[in-house]
């Protein structure tokens, strides 16, 4: 169960699983029940993943929302967790331990034993149960699960699902084609009808029927009537309920046909066993390939748990031990060796490493690391050994933050689908009544009793509305399970649709557009002095100094391999620059306002000076014993592939904007280089609100793409907010998308993710709508009177079975989604 405080500190984010979700309508009445909750603020229901998502005051707990599930029919999913407890000598003992369980996030209930020395907790979230024990340490009862803590697979259910689902079609395929082949060969080929009645007898051939159809339906198809019908008494019909009462109903006439013929006339004396058994059949078949494309659909999710690794090698007293990862704590060292994955966050005890993080970032490079740098779990040793210490594990690590992020997302309910909820939730009890219409309208034209079942039960059976509930949470699932995989991480899967309405996209320049930290760009000197010694003399002065300008300086002089001078004595001249003594000379790096204070002409420099503002770089002179010597010029480089990327979002019709905060000349010189519509340059954090409004006015929505803390209410302000993930936390936790990888081209991954999922979502809406509009009509018997022709509820079963197995399959197809390339 995913819990976290809204922004505004009132609200509480709570996710969990809901059983015997089979269609839109059980989507509409579970959300219905929750929404009715005293204190609950919204409530979704995904129907591919099971889940809830709610958004609650703190008065409504989390039992509330379970008993208004049951209620409704749809209990919360729980697990039973058990722990070995420590400390446990009396009854106050065990009040403590459940009272430390029960104030944890998704715990229902706990009960500890003292005789055991074992504590049991329902909970909504299995994978809670290292974080369980963790707080119960903290709380002075050493516990350790007594179960693998590891994180589960969120396919395994899916594929337990899809073999019971398999196992029950098989078990109803082999009863029903006996009766399929009596019934329907004996239309098909009549002297094969004759002579099964002659050598076997009309009522022992029905008889036979109705014993393998009634094996049908109460072995394998139990499950429509045990969950239909109940909804059905609760005056609130699903999709059971529809296969219920279309199965029964052919299966109820044929009985009373078989053992009560004087109750019905001469000529509707007939059988429709094999249409209650074939419609379960398909059904089941349907619900097979489903449950098998649904755990397809969690892929993206499995190969992000797959990252974890089972193990580390942890070294205590110098010594490699293999551990489990409950045993992994903060401050511990690790030692990784080629090809192995990082157990937990950390950082680099060695000198160098190299990582292959394609599963954060979607780089196929491996990056290279040195001492101190941050490691992220899950990310694979690319280069040789190294030991690296602990800082973060458990559920706070990345990989688990991004597993719980793309979940959100995955459940998340899209703006479009209100619409589609909206009609589901009334159209079981439409399509009902549709079908006791086609029955009562055909009875009335003089139709027989038999033809006026066929038809009511084809409606019933043709306008399941399976295809609609899954039209849109299938693709969203793909999508941005796809999007993870390709470093775009959607925090909101409304998202999705918002960034496909996008007319802008407005970039900050540094950290986003450049690569967010200046580097020597050239030297410039007068004859009186080389590059290399004016490089040396600015170094020496910028020596000690954590500037990022005097970084880039060292890194410069380290590169060249040049010997710097000892600094005599060194001078901070605020908002001018240094003043130093090197090697006895009097020495001045700064600004030209600096050397106008010292009197020191700058005449031979001054245009040199000029082109380099205007090509985006930040000259600073160098003087020495009162003569200007040297331009130093540093810039924010353009990261690679910007221009390429400004390019493309061009080809899509989109403007770029650029927010900055540099000066005019140096966001132009940039802007020139990179092709981008709209600069505005010297805005304050602040005023990047209004020139947001401003861009929104004037084009449309808009999205805006940052990393730093200023960028923050940008973010926020924006249609949508693109934080690039190498960014600070504050701009990630405004975003609406985190982009893993800080190349330029994750931009265009997110859109490309979100215009292809809300087309894959169009398509499926349309065919699933097209499909119960277009084949309703045809089931009632619309054809009969013009063409003779009827839909039998068989073809209606299997046609139902293969809308869902369409929506199901295109939504899949999104797993192939590639960035455009820019060129």
């Amino acid at each position: 169960m995913n819990t976290q405080a809204a922004p505004n500190g009132r609200y509480t984010e709570l996710g969990f699983e809901v059983e015997k979700i089979s269609c839109a309508g059980c989507v509409g009445r579970a959300e219905k029940a929750l929404a009715a909750v005293p204190g609950v603020v919204a409530a979704r229901v995904n129907l591919a993943t099971h889940r809830a998502e709610v958004t609650a005051r703190p008065e409504a707990g989390l039992t509330d929302l379970q008993t208004a599930l049951r209620r409704a029919g749809y209990p919360m999913r729980v697990h039973t967790l058990e722990f070995d407890v420590g400390n446990m000598s009396c009854g106050s003992c065990i009040a403590r331990v459940e009272q430390a369980l029960a104030m944890q996030p998704g715990v229902l209930r706990a009960s500890a034993n003292l005789t055991s020395g074992r504590v049991q907790a329902d909970v909504l979230d299995p994978a809670a149960s290292a974080e369980l024990a963790r707080a119960l340490t903290s709380a002075g009862h050493p516990a350790q699960p007594v179960a693998d803590t590891a994180t589960p697979d969120p396919t395994e259910r899916q594929a337990v699902e899809a073999r019971a689902l398999a196992q029950r079609f098989w078990l109803a395929l082999v009863l029903t084609l006996p009766v399929f082949v009596v019934e329907m060969g004996g239309h098909l080929v009549p002297p094969f009808h004759h002579w099964l009645v002659q050598t076997i007898g009309q009522t022992p051939l029905w008889l036979g029927q109705f014993l393998l159809a009634t094996a049908v339906l109460i072995g394998p198809g139990r499950g429509f009537y045990t969950a239909g019908l109940p909804a059905l008494m609760r005056a609130a019909p699903d999709m059971n309920s529809l296969v219920a009462i279309g199965t029964l109903a052919a299966w109820g006439y044929s009985t009373v046909a078989l053992f009560a013929p004087a109750l019905l006339p001469e000529s509707a004396q007939a059988v429709y066993f094999e249409a209650a058994a074939v419609i379960v059949t398909l059904i089941l078949l349907g619900r097979w390939l489903e449950a098998r494309a649904r755990g397809r659909t969690g892929a993206a999710i499995a190969r992000l748990v797959g990252l974890q690794p089972r193990h580390a090698r942890k070294l205590v007293d110098g010594q490699e031990t293999k551990v489990t990862l409950d045993n992994i704590a903060p401050g511990d060292t690790l030692r990784l060796r080629p090809g192995e994955r990082l157990a937990a966050d950390g950082t680099l005890l060695s000198d160098h490493a190299l990582l292959d993080e394609s599963m954060i970032t979607g780089e196929p490079l491996p990056a290279a690391k040195d001492h101190s740098a941050k490691l992220v779990g899950g990310t694979v040793n690319a280069g040789d050994a190294f030991d690296m210490r602990v800082t973060v594990t458990g559920g706070q690590t990345v990989l688990s933050q991004i597993i719980r992020m793309v979940e959100r997302a995955q459940g998340a309910k899209l703006p479009v689908q209100a619409l589609v909820d909206k009609v589901t939730l009334y159209f079981v009890p439409t399509v009902m009544a549709v079908a006791a219409l086609t029955v009562a309208v055909w009875l009335a034209f003089g139709a027989g009793l038999n033809l006026a079942l066929v038809a009511g039960v084809s409606v019933l059976i043709i306008a399941c509305p399976c295809a609609m509930g899954l039209a849109t949470p299938t693709s969203v699932m793909v999508g941005t399970g796809r999007a993870a995989e390709l470093g775009v991480l959607f925090r909101k899967g409304s998202a999705l649709q918002t960034l496909e309405r996008v007319r802008v996209v407005a970039f900050d320049k540094t950290g986003t557009l450049t690569e967010g930290r200046p580097s020597l760009s050239r030297i410039i000197t007068t004859a009186d002095m080389s590059q290399d010694t004016a490089l040396a003399l600015a170094t020496a002065l910028e020596r000690d100094s954590d500037h990022p300008i005097a970084l880039s300086l060292r890194e410069a002089a380290e590169t060249r391999k040049l010997d710097v001078p000892q600094t005599e004595t060194i001078k901070s001249l605020t908002g001018l620059g240094l003043r130093g003594q090197v090697d006895g000379q009097s020495v001045l790096l700064g600004a030209a306002r600096l050397m106008q204070a010292e009197n020191i002409a700058i005449d031979r420099l001054a245009e040199a000076a000029t082109d380099a503002a205007q090509q985006g770089e930040t000259p600073f002179y160098l003087a020495v014993n009162g003569v200007a010597v040297a331009l130093i010029c540093v810039a924010d480089r353009v990261r690679p592939g910007a221009a390429e990327m400004v390019a493309s979002l061009h080809r899509k019709g989109l403007k770029v904007a650029m927010l900055s905060g540099d000066a005019t000349a140096t966001a132009q010189a940039v802007a020139r280089a990179l092709g981008i519509d709209h600069v505005m340059a010297e805005v304050m954090p602040k005023d990047k609100l209004t020139a947001l409004q401003e861009l929104r006015a004037a084009h449309g929505p808009v999205a805006f793409v940052g990393d730093g803390i200023n960028d923050a209410p940008a973010l926020a302000e924006a249609d949508i907010g693109l934080a690039i993930g190498s960014g600070t936390d504050i701009a990630v936790e405004a975003a609406d998308i985190v982009l893993a990888s800080s190349q330029p081209r994750a931009v265009l991954g997110a859109l490309d993710v979100s215009a292809q999922t809300m087309r894959n979502i169009r398509q499926n809406l349309f065919w699933a709508f097209a499909y119960n509009t277009a084949l309703v009509p045809v089931a009632a018997g619309a054809l009969y009177p013009a063409t003779g022709l009827m839909l039998s509820p068989m073809l209606a079963a299997g046609a139902m079975a293969l809308s869902s197995a369409f929506v199901l399959s295109n939504a899949l197809r999104l797993r192939y989604i590639r960035i455009q390339g820019v060129t």
